[in-house]
């Protein structure tokens, strides 16, 4: 006779393959407490059997399983502390304004927030208050408490109360799936969430509302527009202050307010989302242009140009207009349907398509900086890092499979290359599979899926498999940069697609004379050019490097007796092609070196009375370098060197 699972003892596997049994009914809090008291303190959750979502430490080990213990200062234990305390900040809201509709309030990369729906205007002036109601629930020190409800019945109830959001969130739910509620405090606080959670209020002991904004009820505009209020939490007080010293940072950082002080870009209603470069920016964007056409010429691109409006056929036969169509813009010309195109590889199928090809020209590399655009939500456009339009520094490889690995270990060297030139020394390397909405067999996406994986094992890159968020024609590696501030950035990709060359029947003679299909490599390094700007401007903190900076050099007198020599070294500069300008004005010299401090600029050159006689100029380098004195040749030797390596 079976026992019963709930009296038999269970064998847990942990991580380190080391072998744990519990008692009946054992829960994940009492193997991390068995294992030691100070573990048991630290845990918040586990990962059962290796699955995607972490259960509650109340869940019960009713069978033999491998348990990954999740402590509160790892990446997954922080997304359960910041949970809890979005539920904490949703009781101290409604205990300051009874009348407040909840509706959603996840864990977020950078903290928490929650989505509330109050006829009261709130301002930055309340959230120190909402903080201080918060400590009260914190200082209460009650459990959290994880409860199976009746779908059906608490509907009813949430209807009742006036709970609109909670009521249609379980209305979207499964009728066979489980519904579960947490609660906690005196008060008996309750929400409707999957968890998990800390094991009591007490846990928040680190945390900080940070600003609000407003929502749409899921994202859409015809709906409601809710009050979101946002904040941070960390398992340590010290943590939590490093933190805001980097968000302090940030703010001095963001690229929409350098962009202005800076003389950059400018965004204007008239064309929303969508940058105006001014000169400065626009020479930092065709510098940025011209460095890859550099790359491209050593790796055997080809630059084409295709246009900016397509017949919908074209979408339909790619897979877009089914897959896409929310994110086009879409026109008529002669009462036909087209689209403005959101991504040039369709047109690449076109050119490949428009002449016989042999295998003597695989790999055909295509590159095309074509215009492109793309329909993005207003509430989630900002600045540069999303527009509607943009370019990349696209590409596409036609190319055999035998050539498959060849080319992508080509694309991993230029992506290192390229990121380490812009400082982005740390990399995060990801493998996207198929996604729900797809094209092609299981056969075409389990050969391209394996094709990357043994292309990344080639190249001894260390990946993480992100399940099915691939493109919808074929599975893709992601390359995530961290910036100075440690902040996530996803710039380049390489995309394997077996898909577009079947449907737009592309083929190649093969060296016995048969007809094959191409693979296409689809691939991007800077990826959108606008959002890399973005993200540059606040990696460097505007302090473009020599080669890129819009203005490389000032020169600056410190009395007008020393303006003809000056001028001759101006002239000298800008002969050689350097970027530079002057300040001969009645100024002091230390405005004259601030002003160009604070415009960012490599180097200024200041010229006195010694300079004139001597016919040198003394260089300071950014930010308060002294160079000392050299002679007008070496000084342009050093620009000519710094020029040229990029260094």
């Amino acid at each position: 006779m079976n026992e019963p699972a709930s009296q038999r003892v269970t064998t847990v596997t942990l991580r380190d393959g080391a072998r744990k049994e519990l008692p009946p009914g054992g829960t994940i809090r009492d193997l991390a407490f068995q294992i030691g008291e100070r573990l048991g303190r630290a845990t918040v959750g586990g990962r059962i059997d290796g699955a995607a979502e972490i259960s509650d430490l109340r869940t019960p080990l009713l069978q033999d399983c491998r348990v990954d213990l999740i402590t509160a200062d790892s990446p997954d234990g922080l997304h359960v502390i910041r949970h809890s305390a979005a539920h904490i900040m949703a009781d101290a809201i409604l205990s300051l304004w009874p009348a407040a509709k909840l509706a959603i309030g996840p864990a977020i990369d950078e903290g928490f927030y929650y989505d509330i729906d109050l006829d009261q205007r709130l301002t930055p002036e309340d959230l120190p208050r909402i903080e201080a109601a918060m400590q009260k629930v914190i200082a209460a020190d009650t459990a959290f408490e994880r409860c199976t409800v009746d779908r059906s019945v608490e509907i009813v109830r949430a209807r009742e109360r006036g709970d609109i959001y909670k009521a249609e969130l379980m209305e979207g739910i499964a009728a066979d799936a489980e519904v579960t509620f947490y609660r906690h405090g005196a008060g008996a606080f309750e929400d409707l969430c999957r968890g998990p959670h800390v094991p009591s209020t007490g846990y928040v002991k680190a945390f900080r509302l940070q600003r609000l904004a407003g929502a749409y009820w899921r994202g859409d505009e015809k709906n409601r527009m809710l009050q979101r209020v946002y904040g941070t939490a960390f398992y340590s007080k010290k943590e939590l202050e490093e933190h805001l010293a980097r968000h302090e940072e940030a703010l001095k950082r963001d690229h929409r307010k350098l962009g202005r002080e800076l003389g950059l870009f400018l965004m204007d209603p008239v064309a929303p989302a969508s940058p105006f470069f001014l000169p400065k920016g626009a020479l930092i964007y065709n510098r940025l242009q011209q460095h890859m056409r550099e790359l491209y010429r050593e790796s055997g691109y080809q630059e084409v140009i295709t246009p900016q409006i397509f017949d919908a056929s074209l979408w339909h036969r790619s897979g877009h207009y089914e897959h896409y169509k929310d994110n086009m813009f879409f026109t008529k010309v002669d009462e036909h349907e087209c689209a403005v195109k959101p991504m040039n590889c369709p047109a690449h199928t076109i050119i490949f398509a428009a002449e016989k090809r042999s295998y003597r020209e695989l790999p055909l590399r295509i590159a095309d900086f074509g215009r492109l655009h793309r329909y993005e939500r207003s509430g989630v456009t900002s600045g540069l890092t999303r527009v509607r339009t943009f370019c990349q520094d696209d590409g596409h490889i036609f190319a055999a499979s035998e050539q498959i690995q060849a080319e992508i270990t080509a694309l991993i060297a230029m992506v290192r290359g390229v990121y380490t030139l812009f400082g982005f020394n740390t990399l995060k390397v990801f493998l996207s599979t198929r996604p729900k909405e797809s094209v092609g067999s299981d056969a075409v996406w389990e050969q391209a899926e394996q094709s990357l994986r043994d292309a990344l094992g080639a190249n001894g890159v260390e990946y993480v498999v992100n399940a099915g968020d691939g493109a919808f024609y074929g599975p893709k590696i992601d390359f995530i940069v961290l910036d100075a501030l440690k902040r996530e950035w996803q710039l380049g990709t390489i995309q394997l697609d077996f898909n577009l060359p079947e449907r737009f029947d592309l083929n190649y003679v093969a060296s016995d004379g048969s007809l094959r299909r191409p693979v296409m490599i689809h691939r991007a390094i800077l990826g959108s050019i606008e959002r890399f700007i973005g993200i540059l401007i606040e990696h460097t903190g505007g302090n473009f490097p020599f080669w890129l900076a819009p203005e490389q050099v000032r020169v600056c007198t410190i009395a007008d007796t020393h303006e003809p020599w000056a001028r001759e070294v101006l002239s000298a500069l800008m002969q050689a092609g350097v970027r530079c300008s002057s300040d001969f004005t009645n100024s002091k010299t230390g405005a004259k070196i601030r002003d160009a401090r604070l415009a960012r600029l490599p180097f200024t050159i200041v010229v006195g009375g010694r300079e004139c006689e001597e016919r040198t100029v003394a260089l300071r380098e950014r930010p308060d370098v002294d160079r000392g004195t050299m002679g007008l040749p070496a000084l342009l030797a050093l620009f000519t060197e710094l020029e040229r390596s990029k260094a």
